[in-house]
């Protein structure tokens, strides 16, 4: 019986930086510091697109 998963998509660095209006010098910051789960595959880095969106939902202060 074959499991169904999820596939999340990767996203480059630089399409990381464009989602969050970040420079791709902070995404890669983020990536080399380990604030952000990223997957290296060689030298090409690449970032879990679910795993953006919950950093971005970890790091969102509520309204009052």
């Amino acid at each position: 019986m074959k499991s169904k998963q999820k596939v999340t998509r990767l996203l480059s660095v630089k399409e990381s930086a464009a989602r969050t209006a970040y420079q791709e010098g902070t995404i890669r910051e983020w990536v080399n510091s380990r604030r952000i789960p990223h997957v290296r595959l060689g030298r090409v880095i690449r970032i879990p697109e679910d795993a953006l969106e919950a950093f971005i939902a970890h790091n969102t202060i509520p309204a009052k």
